[in-house]
């Protein structure tokens, strides 16, 4: 959904309520005026009518990017969830940690990925759990570069985890043909002309703060509109220097800068990102918010929720989902995928 901001400073966001469906019937409102939020239900028809009115130009932009969903991303439809398989290369990573810092292991868990289902290899040689410190740029490098090369050789779709511009250059020089920013390429000047270059499509992810910084004291007045307003900026920056929209991804940022609350808040607001007309990706894989939620468990052990958030992220509208536990993730979307198959057949009987 679009922020729409009036000459009164009113701004409204739109959330599908009946994300699944082609052709949204209903709509949550959200309307933002005086930093006091206030939401309704509205019918397709009740927006159209507003067509006169002084939000009429961004309700019509809004319902068409809603109505025009992406339809394809490095090759592959996005008329089916996509998954994509995370890859750290890394000693300090908050769940796999150590696991994959030899080239060699990194790349036969890669195949594995592929073969459990993954459509992207993530590779990130920098953790960015809360409270981490970024390696040296030479050494970012030295740990991905030989397994990018050697997975986008194999034919992987290959996705580079990292917020610097010469890292990115070299993988994408390397064989990978995506960008996964968590800083939406805002953490180094060079970024945008980077990707701008390369023409590969790119992650754009929220965050509060920094790694070091964003759980802290994460704080928002009303986080989903806030984080659409930070995305929608990033987008316009993008395009400004030559990124087609179409090769633009947005990502909430789930655990980046946020609480508990926040996430959940998050996450029951997903279909508003549909607004942004770019595909939405949600990463909540093996993240601290499942353990507060469930027993405390340690990373390793929260598989389950993960793939319960990742469920709910689809059915609301996520067209990629980012995960540690790839073949777990796309058992649940093949099943899901079937009941809601037989469901809507059902219906229309």
């Amino acid at each position: 959904m679009l922020a729409i901001e009036t000459d009164k400073g009113m701004e409204v966001y739109l959330r599908p309520l009946n994300s699944m469906a082609e052709g949204v019937q209903k709509f949550e409102l959200i309307s933002l005026f005086g930093g006091n939020e206030t939401r309704s239900i509205v019918t397709r028809d009740d927006l159209i009518n507003q067509a006169a009115g002084p939000l009429g130009k961004r309700i019509s932009e809004l319902l068409a990017r809603i109505d025009d969903s992406p339809n394809s991303l490095c090759g592959f439809a996005l008329d089916q969830p996509r998954v994509m398989g995370i890859l750290n290369v890394t000693p300090d990573s908050f769940s796999d940690g150590g696991k994959h810092l030899d080239p060699e292991s990194a790349i036969e868990a890669a195949f594995a990925l592929q073969a459990a289902g993954a459509d992207i290899i993530d590779v990130g040689g920098a953790s960015s759990r809360p409270g981490s410190s970024a390696p040296s740029e030479a050494e970012e490098k030295a740990r991905i570069l030989p397994v990018v090369k050697t997975l986008a050789s194999a034919g992987m779709i290959v996705s580079v985890d990292t917020r610097r511009a010469a890292v990115m250059r070299a993988a994408i020089s390397a064989g990978a043909g995506m960008v996964n920013d968590i800083s939406a390429l805002a953490g180094d000047p060079e970024s945008l002309d980077v990707v701008a270059s390369a023409g590969v499509p790119v992650v754009l992810m929220h965050m509060q703060g920094t790694p070091q910084t964003m759980q802290r004291a994460p704080s928002y007045k009303h986080v989903a509109p806030e984080i659409f307003n930070f995305l929608e900026a990033r987008i316009a920056s993008c395009e400004a220097v030559g990124i087609d929209r179409e090769k633009l991804i947005v990502d909430p940022g789930i655990g980046f800068g946020k609480t508990m609350a926040h996430n959940l808040k998050i996450l029951g607001d997903l279909g508003l990102f549909r607004g942004l007309g770019c595909p939405l990706l949600v990463g909540v894989s093996r993240k601290q918010f499942i353990a507060c939620l469930s027993s405390g468990e340690m990373p390793e052990a929260r598989m389950p929720g993960s793939v319960a958030s990742a469920l709910h992220a689809i059915t609301h509208g996520a067209h990629i989902v980012r995960v540690h536990d790839v073949a777990e993730t796309v058992q649940a979307i093949k099943v899901w995928q079937a009941v809601v198959q037989e469901t809507m057949g059902s219906n229309l009987a």
